[in-house]
């Protein structure tokens, strides 16, 4: 198969020298597409600036993204070439900065104009977040005949809850499988489909093989 592999965090930046991120290592994405290369794939892996996973990158071509644009840039350019599956991996920011406020010499907040470094000298800043596009909602109308799987991971709520979520991302972003974890779903991860009840793979070598087979399968 010719796959893509997404893997670590996106950033998002307040000025040159700021940034909002996320936790995500990037290692189970990493892994993955050594697993992938391991049986016979040949994988793109689309790697986090940020990502601090340093093992080893087995795939025969790897790339670096930064922000949740380059990125999807990145994605919408490989749709051209033939591309079996994606495996959505990456730790897309929730979160875009929008207008930012500091106080002026009325201690009114006012809104500023972006700088190279913003100063802190005002004292306290207020910053709009704003919700960031989700990229895997415009992957099937990228890729319309490749399997796809997304990942959702899920902080609050219950193991139901984190399923639940993971079934509503399919019907809404018309992806084939999706991948749950998270302190929600608890140990090892959930593996769903469109139909069928979630199956639960106790550790990533468990994921990986699934994965595997069932992007093979579609494949065939």
């Amino acid at each position: 198969m010719n796959c893509i592999v997404t893997a670590g965090p996106t950033y998002e930046p307040l000025d040159d020298v700021r940034r909002l991120t996320n936790f995500s290592t990037g290692r189970l994405g990493a892994e993955l597409a050594n697993f992938l290369v391991a049986r016979g794939h040949k994988v793109i892996l689309l790697v986090g600036e940020m990502a601090t996973y340093s093992g080893e990158r087995k795939a025969q071509r790897v790339e670096i993204f930064s922000t949740a644009a380059d990125l999807r840039e990145k994605l919408k350019s490989l749709s051209t070439k033939k591309t079996d599956a994606i495996f959505h991996a990456a730790a897309v920011g929730d979160f875009a900065f929008g207008r930012i406020f500091a106080p002026d010499a009325a201690s009114k907040l006012t809104e500023i104009k972006p700088a190279k470094k913003i100063s802190t000298r005002a004292g306290k800043m207020l910053v709009e977040l704003l919700p960031a596009p989700k990229i895997i909602s415009e992957l099937r109308g990228w890729f319309p005949k490749t399997k796809i799987v997304g990942w959702k991971f899920e902080a609050d709520g219950k193991r139901e809850d984190a399923i639940t979520a993971a079934q509503r991302q399919i019907a809404e972003c018309s992806t084939d499988l999706c991948v749950v974890n998270g302190p929600a779903y608890g140990e090892g991860f959930g593996l769903l489909s469109r139909s069928g009840a979630p199956a639960h793979l106790s550790n990533p070598p468990l994921l990986f093989d699934a994965l595997e087979k069932a992007a093979v399968l579609f494949v065939k």
